[in-house]
């Protein structure tokens, strides 16, 4: 797997990051602020300028188009994934579901919707990618289209994936373990490299986009 490169942290960060990694599933930033007298910096490499994604032509798990303005008004938690993917993308699903039931008591405007960006659509029709996500949350989305918008896509976050060769029809999709946060202006915002616990990924995410608000 890779993983983005472009956002940035202050070097001198490196070891307060792995500090709270070790300590987050025992109260980690209750236990941080004690340590440093400060709150802990974010798990998401957040990037200083936004980026905005291409504007290109893929389709919802409903049929309908779904290009940038599906994502202006809200933040979304998008990734690469598809169904048949036999570990990380049921784990990142099982985590996203948890972290939106955490996220339950923010302001509409604020709580995440959820892409899976499906790097398999000869196999996750629309009809497979509803049924799939509905067993997550029935407010998950799946989105998938021809490669050429998919890669566009996948470019612009800084993700990549590619699929094995088919034997009997039967094949993997190696893709970028990655949680993508998108802004309300259609913008690529942050990256959570990995996926954090769902408790974890809703307090984060909670503190992220409610200093956004207040700056």
């Amino acid at each position: 797997m890779t993983r983005p490169t472009a956002p940035t942290r202050p070097p001198n960060r490196l070891p307060l990051l792995l500090v709270l990694g070790a300590l987050a599933a025992t109260g980690g930033a209750v236990a941080y602020r004690a340590l440093t007298g400060t709150s802990p910096p974010p798990l998401a490499a957040v990037y200083p300028a936004p980026r905005p994604l291409p504007a290109v032509a893929l389709r919802a798990q409903d049929g309908a188009p779904f290009g940038r303005d599906r994502l202006a008004g809200h933040y979304t938690l998008l990734f690469l994934g598809y169904t048949n993917c036999p570990d990380v993308c049921p784990t990142t699903l099982l985590d996203l579901a948890g972290a939106r039931r955490a996220l339950a008591g923010l302001p509409g405007a604020l709580q995440p919707a959820v892409v899976m960006l499906s790097v398999d659509p000869a196999r996750d029709t629309p009809a497979v990618l509803a049924r799939y996500l509905a067993h997550f949350d029935p407010s998950f989305v799946g989105v998938s289209g021809p490669d050429e918008a998919l890669q566009a896509w996948a470019h612009a976050l800084g993700a990549v994936y590619e699929r094995e060769a088919a034997r009997d029809g039967a094949y993997r999709v190696d893709h970028t373990a990655a949680l993508f946060l998108i802004d309300p202006s259609a913008r690529l915002l942050a990256v959570y490299p990995t996926t954090p616990s769902a408790a974890t990924l809703a307090a984060d995410y909670a503190r992220l986009v409610q200093a956004r608000r207040g700056s």
